[in-house]
């Protein structure tokens, strides 16, 4: 899953692909990098982000998607990431088809109905808090089995609103320290064991930046493909990335390394 940030303010790419031409250009330039599906954001979700109205993060999303579905909907699925339901609607009668709401149902519960009218899919992110409050001192019990249970209860919520296609993830840097954005990465196998295809969203976060002495985002790739790679390892099924070819690359070697294995 590429990542396509149409705002001003985004952690990684703010303000470089929030115009149509340049956002079509970059979304030509992922698809053939090697990804499948393009996640289109108008708002950032980075710590302490200012929250941007409805109107306007529709105005920044819904030109560039249906642009985008025009030229490319034959070649890749399209996402919204979003946590309104205004702006899902519009994105899904635009063309859109998957819904990434990083909420998980907890600022629109009614996105659920809305997804499941469209037959669409949706992406079930676990957050503790909003953006502007969610790294005020985070806490848990027991990390990997509290934020199982939250992606396990909210499934079936989803299942009973008639969702059938459900993503899960455990939303790493959202109201998490790095010890429990470790703790998440290290336990990713109990994710898949909810039973739903699991994503893993860790590219460029500042996790990296604790963990390898203050290093800028450009500098945090070899970080996001180690974690990557653990994720594959345990059973993630998507990546969520800013560097599409290298995690297309490091993907290609993983499958080739799991067939070696099994013909050996």
């Amino acid at each position: 899953m590429g990542v396509l940030n149409a705002t001003p303010d985004s952690f990684s790419d703010g303000g470089k692909f929030n115009r149509i031409d340049a956002a079509l250009q970059r979304i030509e330039e992922m698809i053939q990098q090697g990804a499948t599906i393009i996640d289109i954001g108008g708002e950032s979700t980075r710590p302490y982000a200012p929250v941007v109205e409805e109107s306007e993060e529709t105005n920044r999303v819904i030109p560039i998607l249906e642009s985008a579905v025009s030229r490319f909907s034959d070649q890749v699925l399209f996402s919204i990431d979003t946590t309104k339901y205004g702006v899902a609607e519009r994105a899904l009668n635009a063309g859109a088809l998957i819904v990434n709401d990083v909420s998980g149902l907890q600022k629109s519960p009614a996105m659920a109905g809305l997804v499941a009218s469209f037959n669409a899919a949706y992406i079930l992110v676990h957050a503790q808090g909003s953006p502007q409050d969610m790294q005020n001192n985070p806490s848990y019990m027991h990390t990997v089995t509290d934020i199982v249970n939250f992606l396990a209860q909210r499934s079936l919520l989803l299942q009973r609103e008639g969702v059938e296609h459900i993503i899960v993830d455990p939303g790493i840097g959202f109201g998490k320290t790095l010890n429990h954005n470790l703790q998440i990465i290290a336990g990713l196998d109990k994710v898949v064991e909810i039973g739903f295809p699991v994503l893993l969203g860790a590219s460029r976060k500042s996790m990296f930046d604790q963990l390898l002495d203050g290093r800028e985002v450009e500098g945090r790739l070899a970080g996001t493909l180690a974690a990557h790679y653990h994720g594959l390892m345990q059973g993630v099924r998507i990546l969520r990335v800013h560097d599409v070819q290298e995690a297309s690359d490091s993907v290609q070697v993983f499958k080739a390394l799991q067939v070696a294995k099994q013909t050996e």
